[in-house]
């Protein structure tokens, strides 16, 4: 047996003996009994375990959960903030005989702490900050009020009563780019960012990652444009962007980090007026609604997801304000918080691809660099995503910080139950990650800070969480960055 396969098993068993241990100090806790009434008019009686915090004190999840939603933007932007608000409504209704929820939008960082202030005067024991620029005040909201949880959406920081979450889009946008440099006639894209923080910058790369990997079966010499335009909802800023990026670098193809439905508009207006076939990617709601002839496809997040889960967990005990200093949500493709498309039926089913190119696409034929065969641009966004959506044992390590180590685990392998004695079982592989992620080597970017300094990522090796959630560099030399206006 190699080391390295020694070593997994190791780390593998040191989990389970950790959750059996977990849920054995657990059966020695309180209990108490729960009813809850059901949607259809149903009873269920569910003992719960109550918790016990590191000073020995039970605590007891409320009656009646009152959860609060801090937006950055309005709801009504139709992007980051509309998304968010979907997910409270849903949750709402779904748990409606205990929670009841609240939401103040448009709020900036230095109003986050009177506004926090303002939720817990009025009781209300759960708040989900959901802008990453509301990191810090809410470490320092959370140490005020150490018996309120806090959720803290797209951060790092965390402490006993403040867990993060995130669901993260780079395989969406990875998806998004396969298309993107199928469609482009000028081989110019264009990329409309809020500001360069690693969440943007990474999907930013994944969206170049994909366009780069099928124009060069094309034949194509392809550059992502990015304009950065320093706010989240900025429309002014973002239609101006548009309009360079289409005059002066001639990009017939964009993709957006900003929280409205401007960008689609203004390039539907340009198909419009020009009569020329742009295309665009809508983003964290589906957008062809706003540009019928120019959406391809898009990114769509259910943030709803997340926080069914995480509220459930409150209501049950199993999350408290003591105990969240390592829960950090990373939830992606697998957990069906993350979509791809461009538009949502009212029966819940998704379009991937507008109709409109879909032929298009099924003609345009590549080889799939993984398996080497040849199928048409269509076929490989289809076997992507489903590789994307088929990992079932990511999820279950997906919501704790100590574990993201071991999401990029594939071809995992198990000895025998008794050594030298073959079994049907250790023939078996077993991968946490999908077969494929776009941040796998070879891959060559250069740094933000330091232009000139190429970083290099050899053939093989695949970009772990810890590498994603911090990155600061570009795809060489494909991106090029434009400049801030």
């Amino acid at each position: 047996m190699s080391p390295k396969l020694l070593w997994t098993i190791v780390a593998v068993l040191i989990i389970v003996v950790g959750v059996a241990a977990f849920y054995a100090g657990m059966s020695m806790a309180p209990t108490r009994t729960v009813t809850t009434t059901l949607p259809g008019g149903g009873v269920v009686t569910t003992t719960v375990t109550q918790t016990v915090s590191a000073g020995g004190q039970a605590w007891i999840p409320p009656s009646t959960i009152k959860a609060a939603w801090v937006y950055v933007g309005p709801i009504g932007d139709f992007g980051w903030t509309y998304a968010h608000d979907v997910g409270r409504r849903v949750v709402q209704e779904l748990y409606k005989d205990w929670l009841q929820t609240t939401y103040v939008e448009s709020v900036t960082a230095d109003q986050l702490p009177s506004v926090i202030d303002n939720l817990v005067a009025q009781g209300y024991n759960v708040i989900f900050t959901t802008s990453f620029d509301f990191m810090e005040n809410t470490i320092k909201s959370a140490r005020k009020y150490p018996n309120v949880i806090f959720f803290h959406c797209s951060g790092y920081m965390r402490a006993p009563n403040v867990g993060t979450y995130f669901a993260d889009l780079y395989q969406a946008y990875y998806l998004n780019g396969l298309l993107a440099g199928a469609l482009t006639k000028t081989g110019q894209i264009g990329y409309v960012a809020a500001v360069e923080i690693p969440e943007v910058v990474r999907h930013i790369n994944a969206f170049a990652i994909g366009a780069q990997e099928v124009a060069q079966q094309l034949g194509k010499n392809i550059t992502v444009h990015v304009i950065v335009i320093g706010g989240w909802v900025a429309p002014d800023k973002a239609r101006q962007a548009v309009q360079t990026l289409f005059q002066t670098y001639n990009v017939d193809t964009f993709a957006f980090t900003e929280d409205t439905p401007t960008v689609i508009q203004t390039v539907e207006q340009l198909y419009q007026s020009t009569g020329k076939q742009l295309y665009v990617f809508s983003h964290y709601s589906p957008g062809y609604t706003y540009g019928t002839d120019v959406v391809v496809s898009g990114q769509i997040v259910h943030w709803e997801v997340i926080y069914a889960d995480i509220l459930a967990k409150i209501k049950a005990g199993i999350y408290t304000p003591y105990n969240l200093q390592n829960v950090d949500y990373w939830y992606l493709m697998n957990t069906g918080a993350v979509d791809v498309g461009a538009y949502i039926y009212s029966n819940g089913s998704i379009m991937y691809i507008n109709p409109k190119f879909v032929d298009q696409l099924k003609s345009i034929m590549v080889t799939d660099k993984v398996t080497g065969q040849r199928m048409s641009v269509y076929d490989l966004f289809m076997l992507r995503m489903q590789e994307f959506k088929e990992a079932p044992l990511l999820e279950n390590i997906q919501e704790q910080a100590n574990t993201h180590i071991y999401e990029t685990v594939v071809g995992l392998k198990i000895p025998p139950a008794k050594p030298g004695v073959p079994e049907p079982a250790t023939n078996w592989t077993w991968n946490v990650a999908p077969v494929f992620d776009p941040f796998t080597g070879p891959l060559t970017f250069w740094n933000l800070s330091n232009p000139s300094q190429l970083i290099q990522v050899p053939a093989g090796v695949r970009l772990g969480h810890d590498d994603l959630w911090s990155m600061q560099y570009y795809l060489y030399p494909v991106v090029h960055r434009v400049g801030a206006i």
